[in-house]
């Protein structure tokens, strides 16, 4: 990718190719793409403090999630990472919800990419120049996620009343990635940037990801339950559901 406009064009292959194969990463790629677009906004405003650098980083970023849609629905022949695959596993089956599916793409493209991807953006220059830009894209992400939440009645008929009814067992559903995300990933990027063994670096911490992706998707009983409940309400086809949720993040 040379631009973020290339990164938006990609990012409506994606989003059309998930309407058209039925893919349930789309709900990922909806929400990802509003935040690229969000992001080109902010470059276009200058809200970050290097534009030009935002733009690489933004493309280096994309590109690993690109990767790793290649490779498991187009057949590209790369590796995919745990946490990508776990997240595209989960995505073939009906038993989750459409949050899930979601959450699941933020904890691997977040806690796993992100950090590479600003490593990979500052080469030799110190990491540290780019943290305050690092932080407004967790705090653009966050925003568009508690935008979602709040407008998911929209979407899904029961989240809203079945949330409120799990009390703090919707931090697992809701609220462990955005937390994770914001300190891990950066600890993460210094991680990486001084490791001697980068491949290495990355699967050590690939594997920590692909266990926390564990939380979403093999949850206790009760949340089961509640999940179950809600998936009921999420009863429209996915393209309709895809429109919906472009809708909330417009």
């Amino acid at each position: 990718m040379s631009s973020i406009d290339n990164v938006l064009q990609k990012m409506d292959d994606i989003v059309d190719q998930c309407k058209q194969q039925n893919l349930r990463a789309g709900y990922f790629a909806v929400l990802y793409r509003f935040v690229t677009l969000r992001i080109k906004q902010g470059i276009e405003n200058d809200e970050f403090d290097d534009s030009n650098r935002m733009e690489e980083l933004d493309t280096i970023f994309a590109q690993r999630f690109f990767d790793a849609f290649d490779a498991y629905y187009n057949n590209s022949g790369k590796p995919v990472t745990q946490s990508w695959k776990h997240a595209f596993d989960a995505a073939q089956s009906s038993k989750y919800i459409i949050m899930q599916h979601m959450l699941l793409g933020i904890n691997a493209h977040i806690n796993l990419d992100l950090g590479i991807a600003a490593a990979e953006t500052m080469k030799d220059d110190d990491l540290e120049l780019i943290h305050d830009d690092y932080d407004r894209i967790n705090a653009i992400l966050a925003s568009l996620v508690d935008d979602v939440t709040s407008n998911m009645s929209r979407i899904s008929l029961f989240f809203g009343p079945m949330i409120r009814l799990a009390g703090k067992a919707d931090d697992m559903l809701i609220n462990f990635s955005i937390i994770v995300a914001r300190d891990g990933a950066w600890e993460f990027a210094h991680t990486y940037r001084s490791a001697p063994n980068k491949e290495l670096a990355i699967r050590e911490r690939d594997e920590k990801i692909a266990n926390l992706a564990k939380r979403l998707t093999q949850t206790s009983p009760f949340v089961s339950a509640i999940i179950k409940v809600i998936r009921w309400g999420e009863f429209r086809s996915l393209q309709t559901n895809m429109d919906r949720l472009a809708g909330i993040v417009e």
